[in-house]
């Protein structure tokens, strides 16, 4: 089965690189956009089973590894078919 796991800075975290995005999309003309964060997207493939297990295993991942929860947020995602 394939799984994402969505890594972004906690909210009250400097997100320098999405406030630089921000600024130039501004400059593009989309000034609109507003609250730009930067994270990193990880996919992985399980082993088929029970999608209860594989998130407890996604959540198990961040924290030892894929996340630093001290200063990020992670969301696991478990994804149908191929994408």
């Amino acid at each position: 089965m394939k799984a994402r796991v969505l890594v972004t800075p906690k909210k009250d975290i400097a997100d320098p690189q999405g406030t630089a995005i921000e600024q130039a999309l501004h400059e593009l003309g989309f000034a609109g956009v507003h609250g730009v964060r930067v994270g990193k997207c990880i996919e992985l493939e399980l082993p088929d089973g029970d999608q209860g297990v594989a998130r407890d295993a996604l959540a198990r991942m961040s924290e030892k590894l894929l996340a630093n929860t001290t200063i990020e947020q992670y969301t696991c995602v478990i994804l149908d078919g191929d994408r």
